[in-house]
């Protein structure tokens, strides 16, 4: 699709939701409404200029979206930068209460405000730059020094391992992982090959081509490659799990196993 042409399609779902908004007695507040350019080319932003309700919308660098910072890229290294700084502040707030709170309530607290952080939408990590991920790391190992009362010189597989925390980097394959299953378990469609082979059996995703998918930049991020790559590497029996709970268990396990 040329960018005429998604430019023109964009404006008459506009004007759709306009339409439906005005016939159930809603309205949508044009100064609220924010644009966001994905993955387009810059020779793309002139030509860019939604109009709601009579109002053009200007291209925006960065929007947040259910929480999530987006940039155009996307890198999400936006992203990982806030939610960074936002863990460290808490973790500094956390470390002045230490000596008043016992260690379940420090624990608690340290859920609360700082891994809650980490794992909320984390599966959008997945598969990027070292660089950007050490960020999410510092402030797992901090919040893992911080509960298992160790200094900032010490190993820290130990502490993640006696915490019982997996690494960022498994975590969020943590996450793709039990979204995929989730997936699976609600459309209840496995992959079946055209030809008959000895995996037939062992309940194997279909993995999207690279050149499937235009981004060069997040060919390997796309949760349509991701997904069924993690997924094919696990043990037939953890991929055969009954429920999800069993899923989550044995799915932990084995990255443990990874990891330490």
């Amino acid at each position: 699709m040329y960018a005429g042409e998604a430019v023109t399609v964009l404006k008459r779902c506009l004007d759709a939701v306009m339409d439906w908004m005005r016939v159930n007695k809603l309205r949508l507040n044009p100064d609220k409404t924010e644009v966001l350019l994905v993955g387009g080319s810059s020779a793309w932003v002139n030509d860019v200029q939604p109009v709601l309700d009579g109002v053009a919308r200007p291209l925006k660098d960065q929007v947040h979206i259910l929480g999530v910072l987006l940039d155009p890229a996307p890198s999400l290294e936006v992203q990982v930068a806030s939610m960074a700084q936002s863990a460290f502040y808490q973790l500094r707030l956390i470390c002045q209460l230490q000596p008043y709170l016992e260690r379940e309530s420090l624990a608690t607290v340290t859920h609360a405000l700082v891994t809650s952080c980490l794992d909320y939408c984390n599966a959008l990590y997945m598969g990027l730059p070292l660089k950007i991920v050490r960020k999410l790391q510092l402030v797992q190992n901090r919040a893992a020094r911080l509960l298992t009362g160790t200094g900032r010189f010490d190993h820290i597989m130990p502490m993640l391992n006696q915490l019982h925390w997996l690494p960022i980097h498994f975590w969020t394959q943590f996450k793709v992982l039990v979204l995929t299953f989730k997936a699976l378990k609600a459309l209840d469609a496995p992959y079946v090959p055209t030809h008959t082979l000895r995996s037939s059996s062992e309940a194997l995703l279909q993995v999207s081509l690279p050149n499937e998918m235009r981004r060069v930049a997040i060919r390997e991020r796309a949760f349509s490659v991701v997904a069924p790559c993690l997924y094919n590497s696990l043990p037939s029996e953890v991929c055969l799990a009954p429920s999800l709970c069993s899923f989550r268990h044995q799915v932990k396990t084995f990255l443990f196993t990874q990891a330490f």
